[in-house]
Protein backbone atom coordinates (compact mmCIF):
# COMPACT_ATOMS: atom_id res chain seq x y z
CA UNK A 1 0.00 0.00 0.00
CA UNK A 2 2.69 2.84 0.56
CA UNK A 3 4.47 1.71 -3.10
CA UNK A 4 0.47 2.61 -4.13
CA UNK A 5 0.29 6.05 -2.24
CA UNK A 6 3.83 6.90 -3.01
CA UNK A 7 3.40 6.38 -6.47
CA UNK A 8 0.08 8.90 -6.25
CA UNK A 9 1.48 11.24 -4.23
CA UNK A 10 4.45 11.60 -6.99
CA UNK A 11 1.95 11.31 -9.99
CA UNK A 12 -0.31 14.53 -8.08
CA UNK A 13 3.24 16.54 -7.31
CA UNK A 14 3.83 16.30 -10.99
CA UNK A 15 0.71 16.89 -12.52
CA UNK A 16 0.68 19.90 -10.09
CA UNK A 17 3.87 21.08 -11.40
CA UNK A 18 3.70 20.37 -14.95
CA UNK A 19 -0.12 22.44 -15.07
CA UNK A 20 1.55 25.56 -13.01
CA UNK A 21 4.06 25.35 -15.61
CA UNK A 22 1.88 25.58 -18.42
CA UNK A 23 -0.08 28.07 -16.65
CA UNK A 24 2.54 30.38 -16.05
CA UNK A 25 3.69 30.07 -19.43
CA UNK A 26 0.99 30.96 -21.54
CA UNK A 27 0.52 33.76 -19.22
CA UNK A 28 3.89 35.16 -19.87
CA UNK A 29 3.74 37.70 -22.30
CA UNK A 30 6.83 37.71 -24.32
CA UNK A 31 9.16 40.71 -25.27
CA UNK A 32 10.20 41.13 -28.71
CA UNK A 33 13.85 39.85 -28.25
CA UNK A 34 12.27 36.89 -26.51
CA UNK A 35 9.60 36.35 -29.90
CA UNK A 36 12.37 36.85 -32.10
CA UNK A 37 14.47 34.36 -29.97
CA UNK A 38 11.34 31.88 -30.39
CA UNK A 39 11.31 32.54 -34.13
CA UNK A 40 14.60 31.44 -34.29
CA UNK A 41 13.88 28.10 -32.39
CA UNK A 42 11.15 27.53 -35.15
CA UNK A 43 8.88 24.57 -34.39
CA UNK A 44 10.89 23.47 -31.17
CA UNK A 45 8.51 25.21 -28.47
CA UNK A 46 5.78 24.01 -30.12
CA UNK A 47 7.12 20.60 -29.61
CA UNK A 48 8.19 21.47 -26.06
CA UNK A 49 4.70 22.22 -25.65
CA UNK A 50 2.94 19.52 -26.84
CA UNK A 51 5.88 16.86 -25.43
CA UNK A 52 4.37 19.01 -21.63
CA UNK A 53 0.50 18.34 -22.94
CA UNK A 54 1.55 14.71 -23.25
CA UNK A 55 3.33 14.07 -20.25
CA UNK A 56 0.59 16.14 -18.14
CA UNK A 57 -1.79 13.85 -20.07
CA UNK A 58 0.41 10.76 -18.48
CA UNK A 59 0.57 11.66 -15.67
CA UNK A 60 -3.05 12.10 -14.88
CA UNK A 61 -3.77 8.61 -16.04
CA UNK A 62 -1.04 7.04 -13.82
CA UNK A 63 -2.37 8.99 -10.73
CA UNK A 64 -6.34 7.54 -11.93
CA UNK A 65 -4.70 4.33 -11.80
CA UNK A 66 -2.71 4.36 -8.37
CA UNK A 67 -5.82 6.12 -7.11
CA UNK A 68 -8.07 3.47 -7.98
CA UNK A 69 -5.65 0.52 -6.49
CA UNK A 70 -5.20 2.55 -3.31
CA UNK A 71 -9.09 2.39 -2.87
CA UNK A 72 -9.59 -1.47 -3.71
CA UNK A 73 -6.60 -1.64 -1.72
CA UNK A 74 -8.04 -0.04 1.23
CA UNK A 75 -11.76 -1.99 0.63
CA UNK A 76 -9.89 -5.04 1.31
CA UNK A 77 -8.12 -3.88 4.02
CA UNK A 78 -11.34 -2.68 6.14
CA UNK A 79 -13.03 -6.23 4.76
CA UNK A 80 -10.34 -8.26 6.93
CA UNK A 81 -10.43 -5.90 9.54
CA UNK A 82 -13.80 -6.12 9.84
CA UNK A 83 -13.64 -10.25 9.54
CA UNK A 84 -10.94 -9.90 12.31
CA UNK A 85 -12.74 -7.85 14.45
CA UNK A 86 -15.54 -10.34 14.67
CA UNK A 87 -13.66 -13.53 15.13
CA UNK A 88 -11.70 -11.47 17.78
CA UNK A 89 -14.35 -10.08 19.71
CA UNK A 90 -16.51 -12.79 20.58
CA UNK A 91 -16.23 -16.16 23.13
CA UNK A 92 -13.96 -19.35 21.96
CA UNK A 93 -14.64 -22.26 24.35
CA UNK A 94 -12.61 -25.13 23.81
CA UNK A 95 -10.82 -28.05 25.56
CA UNK A 96 -6.99 -27.06 27.35
CA UNK A 97 -6.34 -30.35 27.23
CA UNK A 98 -6.89 -34.33 27.34
CA UNK A 99 -9.33 -36.41 29.24
CA UNK A 100 -7.99 -37.84 32.37
CA UNK A 101 -9.47 -40.46 34.54
CA UNK A 102 -9.85 -39.00 38.25
CA UNK A 103 -7.96 -41.06 41.04
CA UNK A 104 -10.85 -40.70 43.42
CA UNK A 105 -14.75 -40.91 42.56
CA UNK A 106 -17.29 -39.06 44.05
CA UNK A 107 -19.26 -42.05 43.39
CA UNK A 108 -19.39 -45.52 42.71
CA UNK A 109 -18.84 -45.14 38.72
CA UNK A 110 -15.67 -44.18 37.30
CA UNK A 111 -14.88 -40.40 37.04
CA UNK A 112 -13.31 -38.30 34.16
CA UNK A 113 -12.48 -34.62 33.72
CA UNK A 114 -11.94 -32.28 30.88
CA UNK A 115 -11.06 -28.66 31.30
CA UNK A 116 -12.37 -25.97 29.33
CA UNK A 117 -11.58 -22.36 28.67
CA UNK A 118 -12.72 -19.50 26.73
CA UNK A 119 -10.09 -18.26 24.53
CA UNK A 120 -11.93 -15.57 23.25
CA UNK A 121 -12.80 -11.78 24.37
CA UNK A 122 -16.08 -11.91 25.50
CA UNK A 123 -17.90 -13.87 27.75
CA UNK A 124 -19.69 -16.90 26.82
CA UNK A 125 -23.22 -17.32 28.36
CA UNK A 126 -25.21 -20.36 29.16
CA UNK A 127 -22.06 -23.24 27.99
CA UNK A 128 -23.45 -26.70 28.27
CA UNK A 129 -21.98 -29.71 27.98
CA UNK A 130 -23.10 -32.30 26.37
CA UNK A 131 -22.11 -36.30 27.15
CA UNK A 132 -22.59 -39.51 25.40
CA UNK A 133 -21.12 -42.75 25.57
CA UNK A 134 -21.35 -45.94 23.30
CA UNK A 135 -19.48 -49.62 22.55
CA UNK A 136 -20.46 -49.07 18.72
CA UNK A 137 -18.72 -45.61 17.17
CA UNK A 138 -20.10 -42.33 17.12
CA UNK A 139 -20.97 -39.56 14.66
CA UNK A 140 -21.75 -35.96 15.26
CA UNK A 141 -25.46 -36.75 14.41
CA UNK A 142 -25.10 -39.24 17.83
CA UNK A 143 -25.72 -35.57 20.18
CA UNK A 144 -29.10 -35.84 18.65
CA UNK A 145 -30.29 -38.57 20.45
CA UNK A 146 -31.72 -39.43 23.56
CA UNK A 147 -28.81 -41.27 25.50
CA UNK A 148 -27.42 -37.32 25.85
CA UNK A 149 -26.54 -35.99 28.78
CA UNK A 150 -26.85 -32.19 29.28
CA UNK A 151 -25.18 -30.19 32.28
CA UNK A 152 -25.15 -26.29 32.82
CA UNK A 153 -22.28 -25.06 33.45
CA UNK A 154 -23.33 -21.52 33.65
CA UNK A 155 -21.36 -18.49 31.96
CA UNK A 156 -16.98 -18.78 31.31
CA UNK A 157 -15.38 -15.15 31.32
CA UNK A 158 -12.72 -14.67 28.80
CA UNK A 159 -9.93 -16.71 30.16
CA UNK A 160 -11.71 -18.25 32.42
CA UNK A 161 -11.28 -22.33 33.07
CA UNK A 162 -13.82 -24.68 34.32
CA UNK A 163 -14.00 -28.31 34.62
CA UNK A 164 -16.43 -30.68 33.34
CA UNK A 165 -16.88 -34.21 34.99
CA UNK A 166 -18.52 -37.19 33.38
CA UNK A 167 -19.02 -40.71 34.76
CA UNK A 168 -18.74 -44.59 33.07
CA UNK A 169 -19.98 -46.71 35.37
CA UNK A 170 -17.65 -49.14 36.45
CA UNK A 171 -18.35 -52.38 34.92
CA UNK A 172 -18.22 -50.59 31.23
CA UNK A 173 -14.90 -49.27 31.93
CA UNK A 174 -13.35 -52.54 32.98
CA UNK A 175 -14.28 -54.23 30.66
CA UNK A 176 -12.77 -50.92 28.10
CA UNK A 177 -9.16 -50.75 30.35
CA UNK A 178 -8.65 -54.55 29.36
CA UNK A 179 -9.79 -54.18 25.60
CA UNK A 180 -12.49 -56.77 25.54
CA UNK A 181 -15.16 -54.08 24.50
CA UNK A 182 -14.25 -50.91 22.57
CA UNK A 183 -15.50 -47.18 24.34
CA UNK A 184 -16.50 -44.15 22.34
CA UNK A 185 -17.43 -40.85 24.01
CA UNK A 186 -18.50 -37.96 22.65
CA UNK A 187 -18.38 -34.49 24.15
CA UNK A 188 -20.17 -31.01 23.05
CA UNK A 189 -19.87 -27.50 24.20
CA UNK A 190 -22.80 -24.88 23.61
CA UNK A 191 -22.74 -21.56 24.32
CA UNK A 192 -24.70 -18.27 23.51
CA UNK A 193 -23.46 -15.29 22.81
CA UNK A 194 -25.45 -11.77 20.93
CA UNK A 195 -28.54 -13.99 20.07
CA UNK A 196 -26.50 -16.73 18.25
CA UNK A 197 -25.14 -20.22 19.68
CA UNK A 198 -21.59 -21.78 18.77
CA UNK A 199 -20.51 -24.74 19.61
CA UNK A 200 -17.36 -27.23 20.15
CA UNK A 201 -17.34 -30.97 19.21
CA UNK A 202 -15.00 -33.96 20.23
CA UNK A 203 -15.68 -37.82 19.28
CA UNK A 204 -12.98 -40.01 21.07
CA UNK A 205 -11.82 -43.70 21.56
CA UNK A 206 -10.29 -45.46 24.22
CA UNK A 207 -7.36 -46.92 24.10
CA UNK A 208 -6.39 -49.63 25.87
CA UNK A 209 -2.80 -50.01 24.96
CA UNK A 210 -1.89 -46.26 25.33
CA UNK A 211 -4.46 -46.05 28.21
CA UNK A 212 -5.89 -42.46 27.15
CA UNK A 213 -8.51 -40.92 24.89
CA UNK A 214 -7.67 -40.95 21.15
CA UNK A 215 -9.74 -38.21 19.51
CA UNK A 216 -11.20 -39.29 16.26
CA UNK A 217 -13.08 -35.73 15.13
CA UNK A 218 -12.94 -32.79 16.42
CA UNK A 219 -14.96 -29.52 14.87
CA UNK A 220 -16.69 -26.22 15.85
CA UNK A 221 -19.86 -24.54 14.77
CA UNK A 222 -19.73 -21.36 13.89
CA UNK A 223 -22.51 -19.03 15.37
CA UNK A 224 -25.98 -19.78 14.05
CA UNK A 225 -29.35 -17.37 15.18
CA UNK A 226 -31.35 -19.06 17.80
CA UNK A 227 -34.66 -19.94 16.88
Amino acid sequence: MNKILLTGIISALFLVCSSISLSIFAEETPSPKTMDHVTEMGGSLELWVTLAHWTTGLATVVLAVALIRTFHHMRAVTNMTTVETEYRLRPWIAPTGPIKKMEKSISDDCQFDIAIKNYGELPANAVTAKFVKSTKPLTRESFQSSDVNSYDLGPVMPTMEKHFWFFIDSETWKKADSGSVPLYTGLYFEYNHAGKTSGYGMLSEYSSTTKNFVHKDMWIDDEKSVS
